[in-house]
């Protein structure tokens, strides 16, 4: 027997004082409200309702039974409105680990906004390059760049990179600016190692539908992807990377792109989280606040460069 099930229709043949009736409220046979009702009388070894071919009328013990019956179906109510409530209201602490480019520039500044439109969400973060074991080091979500290497993860794509080529303004004015690819290796020019047994990443240039692999001297090389950024704020030479990492400095003029036409796709960036994640409101909105941001500053850094170009070329 369903017991929970079968208070629930003794409840509504008590209040209707009819079989029929309340087989007609639940919208289910009269056969199976009887044999419900019948049941749980068995179950409790006592008689709950009168029947007669007339009408339904609950007995002392059945009188009881109603009472206790309603407060226990309430409480249940209650403790699955509550918990459906807290499965789609974002509140507690949620661990996040983001690229420290991101973090630092993008994310940091926008998390006031976030706290106020989510109160009740408290961000754990932390800034990291490498491919975090997320379920081994209880992180809830990840912000990555290109292709998971977690394939057990789910990963959600919110924005896609653009490769760019750039430099401060004074490095440009100070040593000229290259129009084409190959002009590059008569400049200074600051590379990344992802790690310590690779070579330096080769530059991505896109011509004619074409893409080509350049390599280039550095005159600098890192293992960070923040450090070439910063780098070349100092004026050490000329960058590529991803329009995300440098979209704020775009947008501020403190770096400009150069070789514009010849701009490859970059990877996607993503949020990747376990799979017991899947159906979190935290993890949701975060995904959702973080697609957001990136789409605004990707969009200002397009206008920014739209803007430089149409200048160029007057």
């Amino acid at each position: 027997m369903d017991q929970l099930r079968a208070m629930r229709v003794f409840l509504r043949v008590a209040e209707t004082n009819s079989f029929v009736r309340a087989a007609d409220a639940l919208q289910c046979p009269r056969a199976s409200v009887t044999t419900l009702v019948a049941q749980l009388e068995r179950h409790l070894g006592v008689r709950l309702l009168h029947r007669t071919t007339r009408r339904v009328a609950l007995t002392p013990e059945g009188a009881n039974y109603q009472e206790h019956c309603k407060r226990i179906l309430a409480d249940l109510d209650a403790a699955d409105a509550a918990t459906r409530g807290a499965g789609d209201r974002p509140r507690g602490r949620l661990r996040v680990d983001v690229p420290h480019s991101f973090g630092r520039y993008l994310l940091l500044p926008a998390l006031p906004a976030f706290n106020q439109r989510y109160p009740e969400l408290a961000l754990d973060i932390s800034f990291s390059d490498r491919y975090v074991d997320l379920e081994a080091e209880g992180i809830d979500v990840a912000l990555r760049g290109g292709v998971s290497k977690q394939a057990r993860l789910i990963a959600r794509e919110i924005a896609r990179s653009r490769r760019v080529t750039c430099a401060t303004p004074q490095y440009l004015a100070q040593n000229g600016t290259p129009h084409a690819p190959a002009e590059l290796r008569a400049h200074r020019l600051i590379g990344y190692q992802p790690n310590t047994a690779a070579r330096s990443t080769d530059w991505q240039f896109c011509s004619g539908g074409r893409t080509d692999r350049l390599k280039l001297p550095f005159m600098l090389t890192f293992n960070s992807a923040e450090a070439p950024i910063v780098s070349a704020l100092e004026g050490a030479g000329i960058i590529q990377t991803v329009d995300l990492l440098v979209a704020h400095l775009l947008t501020e003029g403190r770096l400009v792109e150069i070789l514009h036409e010849f701009a490859c796709d970059g990877p996607p960036l993503s949020v990747v989280y376990p799979p017991s994640n899947k159906n979190n409101a935290k993890v949701r909105v975060f995904a959702q606040f973080a697609a957001e941001l990136l789409g605004d500053w990707k969009l200002r850094a397009a206008n920014r460069t739209a803007r430089s170009a149409k200048k160029s070329r007057r």
